[in-house]
């Protein structure tokens, strides 16, 4: 391929990663605010993890957030609103909720809970041995659970 053809191609030449990412971008901002975008985007950030499992923000516009919430945490979000809203526009550096609007519903794509994984069945017979010359038992528990930790199996 010859030069010409080959800026031809690329519609006078080849052009940085971000000249294309606005035009990209435009059409999800069109549809969500930017502050918006980035509430939806950091909700377990900004909230927090009690009321990320139980809420997710749906859209915000005119200065309302519409959250979706489990069950009768609507009430409880009511009065958690100033604190909840403070929170949010610390979060994006200047006003943008102004009032909620709860809608009842359960919470899409919100995280699993993760499972703790299964102590060992024993400690190695050293650590055993170790730990059964310590009069203490409270000491004796907290080093257990120490031990156990160390040797539980990483996947």
């Amino acid at each position: 391929m010859s030069r010409e053809e080959e800026q031809k191609r690329f519609l006078g030449g080849p052009r940085p990663l971000g000249a294309l990412v606005p035009r990209l971008t435009r059409p999800a901002y069109k549809r969500k605010s930017p502050a918006g975008a980035m509430i939806m985007a950091d909700w377990p950030d900004i909230a927090g993890p009690a009321i990320a499992a139980v809420t997710q923000p749906l859209r915000l516009t005119q200065g309302t957030l519409t959250l979706a919430c489990s069950g009768p945490v609507a009430m409880e979000l009511q009065h958690l609103a100033p604190q909840l809203a403070s929170r949010i526009n610390a979060a994006l550096g200047r006003v943008a909720v102004e009032r909620f609007r709860f809608v009842q519903q359960a919470p899409t794509g919100a995280a699993p809970a993760r499972r703790r994984p299964a102590a060992p069945e024993s400690l190695p017979e050293r650590v055993e041995s170790a730990l059964a010359g310590i009069e203490s038992p409270e000491l004796r528990a907290a080093l257990e659970r120490l031990g156990r930790g160390v040797y539980r199996k990483r996947d």
